[in-house]
């Protein structure tokens, strides 16, 4: 289900390309997350002047928000290089400790979804990140001796969904910590005329306006609704992103005028119409709606709760008022009642 959702922040295959060649390379370039993206041009710049590595990095925040391009942005402007890898790609601590001694000094060390690091090969990061060295057991049973491999410096950036899933020893040992977060329509719009002058699309602002508030205030989707934008309007109209054009196209790939598209409304009218509004425990409505239980926390839920449709409580996900308004539903009798004396 997930893989056929044009608005999903999630990184599918079909994206990496696209995002390369979009994907900016300096702090200059970077579009949005001020705080962020003004923090870390005082911490390089302060790295570089020392001639030091920049403390390790964690990047936190829903899919889709440029954890990934600030990583590499980072790098570009330590003016090193950078490795990456992924949380569940290092299988063994061997794979960890491989990937750290073939650093070279100042390099970037990029885990993204880091949170799925298996705890043993998250002990082997504390003395790296710490005291810059790794310990290996060489040799097996009574005749076994553990060795201490000094590291270069090095920076690792970590980028997680879900923050909340680190273990306390690795979140301390970072020592700069951000959140990203939604993107604004104005910077959206921004986004999506930069990614369509590159390309070499012709789009009008109103076709650009369009786009950005569909967006679901992140950067990924934007770019992956310019492409399919663009497919309609190649074989529909004259090969022109206008507003009506934009308009007619998203409306045809169900996305509306919030973002939401066809599995988000399905969720909502689900809590609506079969739990009575909410509350319904999350894996209830993992089950009811097929879909898996990280999915709806991670990918459907941050938005959904941003523009104020989702509501979690101790008991369960709550269907909103606004909610009620926007898929045209009749308010439960308790929510008129509740009203009333508001």
């Amino acid at each position: 289900m997930e893989g056929e959702r044009i608005i999903s922040g999630v990184k599918q295959d079909a994206d990496v390309d696209f995002d390369m060649s979009l994907r900016p390379k300096t702090l200059d370039e970077y579009v949005g997350q001020d705080q962020a993206k003004e923090n870390l041009r005082i911490f390089t710049e302060a790295a570089l002047n020392r001639n030091e590595a920049l403390d390790h990095v964690l990047l936190y925040g829903p899919p889709g928000l440029g954890k990934t391009t600030l990583a590499n942005i980072i790098a570009n402007e330590m003016q090193v290089g950078i490795r990456t890898t992924s949380g569940p790609a290092i299988e063994r601590q061997g794979d960890l400790i491989a990937i750290l001694t073939n650093l070279d000094s100042g390099d970037v060390l990029f885990i993204d979804e880091i949170h799925r690091l298996r705890r043993s090969i998250e002990e082997v990061l504390y003395p790296a990140m710490e005291d810059g060295v790794v310990d290996i057991v060489i040799g097996k049973g009574p005749g076994a001796r553990s060795v201490r491999l000094d590291l270069p410096p090095f920076t690792l950036v970590g980028a997680t969904t879900r923050a909340g899933m680190l273990t306390s020893p690795l979140r301390d040992r970072f020592g700069v910590i951000s959140r990203l977060e939604f993107y604004s329509e104005e910077d959206l719009r921004t986004i999506a005329c930069r990614a369509a002058s590159i390309l070499g699309i012709a789009m009008d602002e109103e076709g650009a306006w369009e786009i950005a508030r569909r967006a679901r205030g992140t950067p990924r989707v934007a770019n992956r609704l310019l492409k399919r934008v663009r497919d309609f309007a190649e074989v529909r109209a004259d090969g022109v992103i206008t507003g009506p054009v934009a308009k007619q196209a998203l409306n045809q790939f169900e996305v509306d005028e919030l973002g939401l598209d066809r599995i988000d409304r399905d969720l909502l009218s689900t809590i609506i119409e079969k739990f009575d509004g909410g509350p319904v425990g999350i894996e209830t409505l993992a089950a009811v709606i097929n879909e898996e239980v990280d999915t709806i926390e991670d990918v459907y839920e941050p938005y959904l709760m941003q523009v104020g449709y989702l509501q979690r409580t101790p008991r369960g996900r709550v269907a909103t008022t606004r909610a009620y308004q926007h898929l045209g539903k009749s308010l439960p009798l308790r929510t008129k009642q509740e009203e009333m004396f508001e």
